[in-house]
């Protein structure tokens, strides 16, 4: 009884680990599985720890410290970099809310035809601004929770219908093949998890009411139950669509062909709780970043306004952050190219990840209580982030 009752009281590491699940990663492990079968398992698996060991991060800074990662940025580390990140935030914003909804449109469009893909797009980001407004975080948290468990129902139960002897691994590549696998190595480890909406988790302890260290062991038990669902959903995607072999396709469209074979290979309902299962994935992730996101902007900027931070969705500049998060980037839906809007919001996001990592491994060794600081396995594992994360973001640049 003690451990439902546990269960129970955990939320926040489930919410920011489905936020962090979007299109990209969801294109990411179709295209692997389709193209090499099940060896890339394992890049998943690895990059929800290393994104899980960031998390813990922020979590023992901020129930150490009593102050949000932002606000030690702003303390300790030198003031530009405080207003180099609210630049970059306010790109990334507007390319995420327009990528969030361009796949939120594309997955309703294929479950019902009747309105165009912006048109559903649109209606997306004007529910989430409702649901944000005026429900309170509890409502919120189990409508998210809601939204994992079809997602991960959905994809569990076509692996369960499944013939599994006919998902095996791709035959040997060549030279370039093997280039391009590499990205995939890298676009699996980078994108699983999320990026900047790793930071939304510490106001989301705070709504949870995880004020101080009493609550680490279970912020601990809270992401390590939620990042193990999501890989293994990313993890059920690349063995569907080794399964299924969906034709070649651009972007997200490969999940629909992946769709389409699911409901010849199984039976055609499987066509439709898959799905149903894309929709889930990425509307929890725009439902996430409409809701946390813009505590990042008025934390970021609640010392210009002379506000406290984190004030909640009744805060003017939090509810300015919502709307240009939700309505401006409707703009760019029309250009024709949702795919290059998803694969932009990859790149952009993958920047920040070692500048998260190098101020984690700051912070946590130099500032909080010598008893809380990171230990020998603590630093070899976000040493490791800073590094993998260096090099994918590198590899964007270079490319």
């Amino acid at each position: 009884m003690k451990h439902l009752r546990t269960l129970t009281l955990i939320g926040p590491g489930f919410v920011v680990a489905a936020t962090g699940l979007g299109a990209g990663d969801l294109v990411a492990s179709a295209v692997s599985g389709a193209r090499l079968g099940t060896q890339l398992l394992w890049a998943i698996a690895f990059g929800a720890l290393i994104k899980l060991a960031l998390n813990e991060g922020l979590a023992r800074w901020q129930l150490s410290s009593g102050k949000t990662l932002l606000a030690g940025w702003l303390e300790y580390l030198p003031r530009w970099i405080h207003y180099y990140f609210l630049v970059y935030l306010f790109i990334w914003a507007f390319l995420v809310g327009a990528a969030l909804m361009a796949a939120c449109g594309l997955a309703a469009h294929a479950l019902m035809p009747q309105l165009s893909i912006n048109s559903w797009a649109s209606l997306h980001s004007l529910l989430a601004i409702v649901l944000v407004l005026f429900g309170r975080y509890s409502l919120f948290e189990q409508a998210m929770k809601i939204l994992i468990l079809l997602m991960f129902a959905t994809v569990m139960a076509a692996l369960l219908a499944s013939d599994w002897s006919s998902i095996g691994s791709a035959s040997s590549t060549t030279n370039s093949e093997s280039t391009q696998h590499f990205s995939l190595i890298l676009a699996l480890i980078g994108g699983v998890g999320g990026s900047v909406t790793l930071l939304c988790y510490g106001y989301w302890m705070r709504e949870k009411g995880w004020h101080n260290t009493n609550s680490l062991k279970l912020a601990r038990l809270d992401l390590l139950i939620a990042y193990s669902i999501t890989a293994l959903f990313g993890m059920g995607i690349m063995i569907l669509a080794a399964q299924s072999a969906p034709a070649s396709e651009s972007g997200t469209h490969i999940l629909l062909a992946m769709a389409d074979q699911l409901g010849v290979l199984l039976k055609p309902i499987f066509r439709e709780l898959f799905l149903i299962g894309v929709w889930a994935a990425v509307f929890s992730s725009m439902l996430g970043v409409w809701q946390g996101v813009p505590y990042i902007f008025t934390d970021a900027t609640a010392h210009w306004r002379s506000k406290l931070p984190t004030a909640g969705v009744h805060d003017k500049g939090y509810r300015l952050a919502l709307v240009y998060i939700a309505i401006p980037p409707i703009t760019l839906l029309y250009m024709g190219k949702p795919v290059w809007l998803i694969i932009l919001y990859s790149v952009t996001g993958a920047l920040f990840m070692p500048f998260l990592a190098l101020t984690l491994l700051y912070l946590n060794n130099r500032i909080i209580a010598p008893a809380l600081r990171y230990g020998p396995a603590s630093n070899s594992a976000i040493v490791i982030a800073l590094i993998v994360f260096s090099f994918i973001g590198g590899q964007y640049f270079l490319s």
